[in-house]
């Protein structure tokens, strides 16, 4: 059922973009997601502060200043919410998340995401990166400051190993290969710009191996070596073989003409996580088979995580 949620505040820091400009010039520029009557509807209800006052649609901005939107209650869609904790101590939380939740508020979402459902239970954990809406998987966030700072360090010094279970579709003629393809932002005519293949974008590196077959496609292992957005679902697109679902992305690793907004259809789970522990120093290992019924056996115990 719909969920009513508290409303949210988005607060915005004014750029040097901001110069010349009103601030409903200024919102229905950089959030297109509603048109400029919507968002004067919104000012004309007091709704909009710059610098905390009440702004106007003529109301002039510049740099420097910060703009905050109260959003009100509204219905959320609905999410499945049923997040597994797999290991807490005085540092980490590891968490499993389902396929079809957020990690993080966004659109429609508030409420109905990995990072408030976490919270709820442990108000200080903080998400040490986050998951696409349709991939299911290991989450680890961070309990304490200064587990944050070690596995912040961890994560740029390339010390933290994820590793994927994705469906695509045919059977690859490689069991492993390297994917390479660079991955950058690219004009879309119904979304406006989408991150896929991109000889502009950057670079990006992914190694893909062929582990097993379910019953609509081949079963894929991808270890990330790269964190760009979506980047396997657009390695594999581009390397001929999309995943088996996906709404948006197309051999090439190109999106679809006729894409629309989704973030679900797909199979991608994050399966196995490898960190050192910021208290002890310890190698972690963890590791969550996904919920597909028609899993391999071998990949259901872990055997090839």
């Amino acid at each position: 059922m719909p969920h009513r949620n508290r409303g949210h505040t988005y607060v915005s820091h004014l750029g040097a973009d901001a110069r010349g400009t009103t601030a409903l010039s200024w919102l229905a520029d950089h959030y297109r997601h509603s048109d400029t009557a919507t968002w004067a509807a919104r000012l004309a209800a007091g709704e909009v502060t710059v610098d905390d006052v009440v702004a106007t649609p003529t109301t002039p901005l510049r740099a420097g200043q910060t703009l905050a939107w109260r959003r009100p209650p509204w219905d959320e869609p609905d999410a499945p919410t049923d997040v597994v904790t797999v290991h807490v101590d005085a540092h980490v939380r590891v968490v499993d998340k389902p396929s079809g939740l957020p990690t993080l508020p966004s659109g429609g979402y508030l409420d109905h995401t990995l990072l408030a459902q976490v919270t709820a239970v442990d108000p200080h954990a903080v998400p040490m990166h986050r998951l696409g809406t349709g991939t299911s998987g290991l989450v680890l966030f961070a309990r304490t400051p200064q587990a944050r700072r070690e596995l912040q360090a961890a994560w740029r010094d390339h010390a933290v190993t994820k590793t994927y279970l994705a469906v695509v579709s045919g059977r690859p003629t490689w069991d492993a290969a390297v994917l390479d393809t660079p991955i950058g932002p690219v004009p879309h005519a119904a979304l406006g710009t989408v991150h896929a293949a991109s000889p502009h974008g950057k670079p990006s590196r992914s190694v893909a191996r062929v582990v097993g077959a379910c019953d609509d496609g081949t079963v894929v292992q991808v270890d990330l070596h790269t964190g760009r957005p979506h980047q396997i679902r657009i390695h594999l697109a581009a390397a001929g073989h999309p995943l088996v679902g996906d709404p948006l992305y197309v051999p090439g690793g190109h999106a679809r003409d006729d894409a629309r907004p989704t973030e679900t259809g797909y199979r991608l789970h994050a399966s196995t996580l490898v960190f050192r522990h910021p208290g002890t120093g310890d190698r972690c290992r963890f590791h969550r088979a996904p919920p597909w019924p028609d899993l391999p056996a071998d990949l259901a115990d872990g055997s090839n995580g």
